[in-house]
């Protein structure tokens, strides 16, 4: 029987799991919260998760996502930012909707598209997910085969590449490889609370352009 989900309150920075829910059921339950709605929902072979966010994520998010759109601009990488789209697999029988998710490598396959659908479509090459009060499942992740995983989880960057199937923990970005990313993006990221967002973006702009210029 589908869930009375009006009657169901999952208060903010809380996470609640329900298992024994199939797949059909799941997509219900997608369909029926629709898109305009401040929970995420993740699904992995038979547990469902409905996670609300607090204000300090949806900061992280916001900051984060945006200290990588500027990375792919000044290194001058195609990208396609799809924030917290819901992407599942039934084959899979795994969903995750990310705090942030962004195609880098595989932009061109999906430029355009109004619709994902990854029984066809690549999954993100990035995701982002921000890790304050609950700690991320790596299930969905993996079974959707995300290259690459990024957690923040208040104080540190971990940064999670997909190695045969498995998540293994790393201090390089496979997307940035020549770039310390798990050391700066925390500290732009604080630099952020006390100098403000657009003043922070330039200094951040200016960071990687003397990067470039003096390649390691």
């Amino acid at each position: 029987m589908l869930l009375e989900l009006n009657q169901l309150i999952v208060r903010a920075g809380h996470q609640l799991l329900i298992k024994d829910i199939s797949w059909s059921v799941y997509k219900r339950i997608l369909a029926e919260l629709g898109g305009d709605r401040s929970s995420r929902i993740g699904y992995s072979q038979g547990v469902l998760e409905i996670m609300a966010p607090l204000p300090e994520h949806e900061v992280a998010k916001v900051i984060i996502g945006d200290l990588v759109k500027v990375l792919l601009e000044e290194l001058d990488l195609e990208f396609w930012s799809l924030g917290s789209t819901t992407f599942d697999k039934e084959s899979m029988d795994a969903g995750v909707e990310p705090d942030d998710c962004f195609y880098i490598q595989n932009e061109a396959k999906i430029r355009g598209k109004d619709r994902i659908n990854l029984e066809t479509d690549p999954p993100p090459d990035l995701a982002l997910e921000i890790d304050i009060t609950s700690r991320t499942r790596f299930n969905n992740y993996q079974a959707l085969r995300v290259p690459e995983l990024w957690r923040w989880n208040g104080n540190n960057l971990e940064i999670n590449v997909l190695l045969d199937g498995k998540y293994v923990e790393s201090n390089i970005s496979y997307i940035f490889p020549n770039l310390p990313i798990y050391q700066v993006i925390p500290e732009y990221l604080m630099l952020s609370k006390t100098n403000g967002r657009n003043a922070t973006m330039k200094v951040f702009r200016a960071w990687i352009r003397q990067q470039n210029s003096n390649p390691i």
